[in-house]
């Protein structure tokens, strides 16, 4: 169970937000439908129930606690499938037409973010956490124009530049072995997982590291690696990174690499932060990296993270990811939002007061670029984290400022 220090952080969020009012109070103003765009079907539907886990979790307790502005809250799910056109269109669509939806959220949809500009046309406030360098892209042209629409996620540079200088404080540590400066990168062939991976090509080869293999996968279920893994083996890198987010695709790998393992630091780009990574991976996954830019951070040094940790596994039962707890801090975003104008159909305003706040959410603090609408990173914002799975437990080990542990040298690595 939560700690009551957790549980009354949350209590006092709420009536920060919304103001207490007496049992049995009626509510002036009516109901405010929420929608969620969520993966809730396939290879991604864990993350997808974390997505509406997090706003019924912050919308029950804005409604406990009297509402905002006199209105009380509904959530209503649209289910993304497996994030093509066709299906994300599809779920915007049904949400913008759905009366009383003043709002829209996600963890992630397109990952594309073209669903940007169909928020932009129908004028809903739309707030995410997908691929922020997709967000830029869109929005950066035209910022003015998208008032709508803002990033939680912060900007994805250091995905691309910041395992490098990692990985070197650990072999300055003692902790491992890159004096041969050979790389591995495995990709997916989605939006989200190649630019990460070909952001660090571009990092580890002007250091002058040898990308000794370089393969890219079709989007989706991968069902063997045996055969990229052969090569792995043949070239022995320092390191290895697969940049595939799916988690059963990334728990596949892993197992397979350990099948006949190199001396090399083994990367796995998000997917093991999902509660699912560990569960197919049990005492495998010991000693695996992984990052996250707008992830929660675990750390005693940073006590809102453990706190909404507490209480997101107090309500439902299960660990939260990247997305339980983030969707339950957006949420809180909008409510603040709605707070300050009052009014949930003056769409525009509500979108400029999101962007307008600086406040301290689960993953660092939050201020939004007004040139991209993405939140601004780095250690004063929003980091980029670096954690090392031990035991079943994930271990936050870069950077300082946050750290709870240390890198270990990985077991398999003799």
């Amino acid at each position: 169970m939560a700690s009551l220090k957790a549980l009354s952080a949350c209590a006092l969020l709420a009536a920060s937000i919304c103001g207490a009012v007496a049992p049995g109070a009626a509510f002036a103003a009516g109901s405010i439908k929420i929608g969620v765009l969520a993966p809730l079907t396939g290879p991604s539907a864990s993350d997808g129930q974390e997505f509406v886990n997090g706003v019924k979790w912050a919308a029950d307790e804005a409604n406990a606690a009297g509402g905002v502005a006199g209105y009380t809250f509904e959530v209503v799910p649209a289910d993304v499938k497996d994030g093509s056109a066709a299906n994300v269109t599809s779920a915007v669509e049904r949400l913008a037409q759905t009366s009383g939806v003043e709002v829209v959220l996600t963890g992630y949809a397109a990952l594309s973010m073209f669903e940007i500009d169909l928020f932009k046309e129908y004028g809903l406030p739309y707030l995410s956490a997908g691929p922020s360098p997709s967000v830029e892209a869109i929005i950066g042209k035209a910022p003015e124009d998208y008032w709508c629409c803002w990033s939680y996620t912060a900007d994805f540079g250091g995905y691309a530049t910041d395992l490098l200088p990692a990985l070197k404080a650990f072999a300055a540590e003692g902790k491992a072995n890159i004096a041969d400066k050979t790389i591995a990168i495995v990709s997916s062939d989605n939006p989200y997982s190649k630019t990460i991976s070909e952001g660090m090509k571009k990092v580890f080869g002007a250091d002058g590291w040898k990308i000794v293999v370089d393969e890219i996968v079709p989007f989706g279920e991968v069902g063997d690696w045996r055969a990229i893994l052969a090569k792995v083996r043949s070239a022995k890198p320092d390191v290895i990174v697969n940049a595939d987010y799916l988690p059963g695709n990334s728990a596949l790998f892993l197992k397979q690499f350990l099948e006949q393992p190199t001396n090399s630091v083994v990367f796995l780009q998000y997917a093991p932060s999902v509660p699912e990574f560990i569960k197919l991976t049990g005492p495998q996954s010991t000693g695996v990296l992984y990052d996250l830019i707008g992830g929660v951070l675990d750390s005693p040094k940073w006590p809102r993270g453990p706190e909404l940790l507490a209480a997101y596994k107090a309500k439902y039962g299960v660990e939260s990811g990247a997305y339980g707890v983030g969707l339950y801090e957006m949420a809180n975003l909008y409510f603040k939002a709605l707070q300050k104008v009052g009014d949930p159909k003056d769409h525009k305003a509500i979108g400029l007061a999101i962007g307008e706040q600086a406040s301290n959410s689960a993953a660092g603090p939050i201020k939004f670029d007004p040139k991209t609408h993405v939140a601004l990173a780095g250690d004063d914002y929003v980091p980029t984290t670096f954690w090392q799975i031990v035991d079943s437990k994930r271990v936050l080990v870069a950077p300082a400022k946050y750290a709870n542990g240390a890198f270990q040298t990985p077991p398999w690595i003799k």
